[in-house]
């Protein structure tokens, strides 16, 4: 019986191994034919690379700047990117970690010219485009950190991220809300793989009595 079960383990972990290989193959082709299709300006492909991310993008530059305005007017700005540089996208890395790249630098962009030195300093002073925003944006297919906002009230843990350090956050939201690993990471922010662990771990830590400071929904009056 001992060893049945150990050639069954065996096979399981064959399966697993054989299926993740398979789609990473698949993620790596699809990359490779996105990276074809923008040298070639293909017609239409912009538009449904568009409506694929167009939720996430969106939802990272909320979380960076805080103000839906300048979010909708950077979220244009990240397409033109794309489609004027699109032929620099070679497709060895995943389209999503090319395209959190342009939004990045184009957050640090906009904030350089208003004489901010570093993304850590988008929230000192008040201003009127950095007020406290709501956030609306959906997506049909829940996220990781949705599994775990489904525990708490969606609304109390997007306001706990907003008090988060602005450095700790872009790392939370990156790695729960897109599910990207450490290694991509590393590559939007440009920054080592130690530090993107330690960001990581930090804003863990802020995050939780931010959250238990919150007050919990009340339950619906009967």
């Amino acid at each position: 019986m001992k060893a049945l079960a150990s050639v069954q383990s065996l096979f399981a972990q064959n399966s697993t191994a054989l299926q993740t290989s398979l789609q990473d193959e698949a993620v790596r082709q699809e990359n490779l034919a996105i990276a074809a299709g923008l040298k070639r300006q293909e017609v239409g492909l912009l538009d449904e690379l568009i409506v694929r991310y167009q939720h996430r993008l969106l939802r990272y530059l909320l979380f960076l700047t805080s103000s839906r305005e300048l979010a909708e007017d950077l979220f244009q700005e990240v397409w033109m990117r794309v489609m004027v540089r699109g032929s620099q996208f070679n497709g060895k890395a995943r389209f999503d970690t090319w395209l959190f790249t342009i939004a990045r630098n184009l957050v640090i962009d906009f904030r350089r010219k208003r004489t901010v030195a570093s993304l850590d300093e988008l929230f000192e002073g008040a201003h009127e485009d950095d007020r406290p925003m709501s956030f609306e944006v959906s997506d049909s297919h829940p996220t990781p950190f949705d599994n775990f906002a489904s525990l708490e009230d969606r609304q109390r843990v997007a306001e706990a991220l907003l008090r988060v350090d602005t450095l700790y956050r872009e790392v939370l939201v990156l790695r729960f809300h897109e599910d990207m690993s450490l290694q991509e990471i590393a590559t939007v922010t440009r920054a080592p793989l130690s530090t993107v662990k330690s960001r990581l771990y930090r804003g863990l830590a802020a995050l939780r009595p931010k959250l238990e400071s919150s007050p919990a929904p009340r339950p619906d009056a009967e």
